[in-house]
C-alpha cells in the first residue's frame, strides 16, 4: 500500500543526518511494514532485529554502548560482518532501554551509521525513561493510521483523490455524481478506518462493507488492552488506563463531548487519571484537544489543559467500539453518533498532518469545533456530520472576531460565500 510515511523515511536518508530515526505510533499502524519496505528498496545491506522476538539481543548492550562493540556482537550472532555500511532496523526497541541509550553513541561516532528504531509503545517508554536518554541525538517522528487519501489510493481511486485535491485548490464544486461517490467512500472509511489490515480486508472484499471482517478491529482493540496491562508501572494503573479508553465512545456521544472524569468513575478526579490519560496520549492511542477561551496567537499559550476532549486514534476503531452498524452511517438513519465519528475523523486527519489542535468554548452559548493557528491567522473550523448549514456558534464567533476565513466541513460540495469555505469532509487530507 502507498504510505505517505515513506517520504519521511526518504527525507531522513537524503539528508544523511547522523541522528538515528525513532518511529513512534500506536500498534498496527504499519510501522514495521513500511520501514522494512524502505530498507529493502533503499539499501544494499540492511539488517532487521526484533527485541520482542529475540530478547537475548538485549545482552549485546550490557557491557558497552560503543557502536563497534555492539555491531561486533550482533555480527557474531548473525554469522556475518556488520559495519557502518549496514543499515540496522531495531524493532520493538522499547524492550531494551540500553539500546535506546546507545543511539547517542551511534550519532556521535565518526562513521555515519544508518540506524532506525521503532516500537508500538515506544512513545510510552520515551516518556518514562529511567536511564540516559539521547536528548538531541535522535530524530523522533510519529506514524499514524492511513488517512483518507491513502485509503482512496489503496482502493484504486487515485484519480478521485487527484480530482478532490484539484477541487479543493479551486473551491469549485465537483460534478454531483463524483461528489456522491466520494461521500460514499468517506462513509466506508468511517466504518473501516485507516488501520492497514482493515483497509486490506476491505479491498479484498471488493470494497463491500458487508464482507468486511470487523473481527480485525476487535483483535486490534484486544491488543491495545493487553498493552495497557503490560506496559504500565502497576496493575492499578493498567485498570485506570483501560477505564479511560473504554469510556471514550460514551464521552464522544454526548452533546458536549468535553472529557468528564465522572464518565470514567463516579468519584474520579484529575489527580487519579492524569497519568493514564498521558499514557494513552504518548502511546498514540488517543488525541488530546485542549479548549482555549482566548482566541489569540499562539493558541498553545492560552490553552486550558483542564478542559479538553479525547479522540481515538482511528475512526474505524471508534465505530466498532461504539457498536455502530453501517446502516447507522447513512444520512437517513439520523444516528447522532455519526457526528462523533466525523469529529474523530477530522481530528485524526489533521493530527496526522502535524497540526496542533484546539477547540473554543468560552461559555455555554458558543462552541467552535476546532481552531487552527495558521501563518495567515487563526481559522475556525466547524464540523457538520451531514449537510445542515445553520450554526449559531459560528455566527457569534464571526461577529466577535471577524475572521477573514472560516471553514465549514460537511457532506456538502465545495464552495465559498462571504468568507465561509465549504469543504467536503472527504477533502480534509488537502489541508
Amino acid at each position: 500500500m502507498y504510505r505517505k510515511f515513506y517520504g519521511v523515511l526518504e527525507e531522513w536518508e537524503n539528508k544523511k543526518t547522523k541522528e538515528p530515526l525513532l518511529v513512534t505510533g500506536a500498534r498496527q499502524v504499519g510501522k514495521t511494514w513500511i520501514i522494512k519496505k524502505f530498507c529493502s528498496e533503499r539499501y544494499d545491506d540492511h539488517l532487521y532485529l526484533n527485541f520482542e522476538r529475540e530478547p537475548g539481543i538485549s545482552d549485546f548492550f550490557e557491557d558497552s554502548l560503543e557502536p563497534v562493540e555492539i555491531l561486533k556482537k550482533i555480527g557474531i550472532y548473525k554469522g556475518r560482518k556488520i559495519d557502518a555500511s549496514t543499515t540496522i532496523f531495531f524493532d520493538e526497541i522499547q524492550k531494551c532501554e540500553k539500546a535506546i541509550s546507545s543511539l547517542k553513541y551511534f550519532c556521535e561516532a565518526e562513521e555515519n551509521y544508518r540506524i532506525i528504531g521503532a516500537g508500538s509503545l515506544l512513545g510510552v517508554k520515551i516518556n518514562r525513561f529511567s536511564g540516559s536518554f539521547p536528548v538531541g541525538k535522535i530524530r523522533q517522528v510519529q506514524m499514524y493510521p492511513m488517512d483518507f487519501e491513502e485509503f482512496l489510493i489503496a482502493a484504486g481511486e487515485e484519480l478521485l483523490a487527484e480530482e478532490i485535491a484539484a477541487a479543493y485548490s479551486s473551491m469549485k464544486p465537483m460534478p454531483g455524481i463524483i461528489h456522491e461517490k466520494a461521500i460514499h467512500l468517506y462513509t466506508d472509511y468511517l466504518y473501516v478506518g485507516g488501520m492497514p489490515r482493515c483497509v486490506d480486508d476491505y479491498i479484498s472484499s471488493d470494497r463491500d462493507v458487508t464482507g468486511f471482517d470487523r473481527e480485525l478491529q476487535r483483535f486490534i482493540l484486544l491488543a491495545y488492552s493487553a498493552d495497557m496491562s503490560q506496559y504500565t508501572t502497576s496493575a492499578a494503573e493498567g485498570v485506570k488506563i483501560t477505564a479511560v479508553y473504554e469510556s471514550l465512545p460514551r464521552q464522544l456521544a454526548k452533546e458536549n463531548p468535553k472529557f468528564k472524569y465522572k464518565e470514567v468513575r463516579s468519584n474520579a478526579n484529575k489527580r487519579d487519571f492524569y497519568e493514564p490519560i498521558d499514557w494513552l496520549r504518548v502511546s498514540g492511542m488517543v488525541y488530546k484537544v485542549d479548549n482555549t477561551e482566548t482566541v489569540r496567537t499562539p493558541l498553545k499559550v492560552y490553552a486550558d489543559d483542564k478542559s479538553f476532549k479525547l479522540y481515538m486514534s482511528d475512526t474505524g476503531l471508534l465505530s466498532y467500539a461504539g457498536g455502530i452498524k453501517y446502516s447507522d452511517l447513512l444520512n437517513t438513519s439520523g444516528n447522532l453518533f455519526k457526528g462523533a465519528l466525523a469529529e474523530n475523523y477530522v481530528v485524526q486527519s489533521l493530527a496526522a498532518k502535524g497540526y496542533e489542535l484546539f477547540y473554543h468554548k468560552p461559555d455555554a452559548g458558543m462552541e467552535i469545533d476546532l481552531l487552527l493557528d495558521m501563518p495567515d491567522g487563526i481559522i475556525p473550523v466547524e464540523i457538520k456530520a451531514g449537510r445542515h448549514k445553520r450554526s449559531a456558534s459560528l455566527n457569534k464567533y464571526r461577529e466577535k472576531y471577524k475572521p477573514e476565513k472560516v471553514v465549514r466541513l460537511s457532506e456538502n460540495n465545495f464552495g465559498e460565500s462571504d468568507g465561509i469555505y465549504s469543504v467536503p469532509l472527504y477533502a480534509v487530507f488537502c489541508f
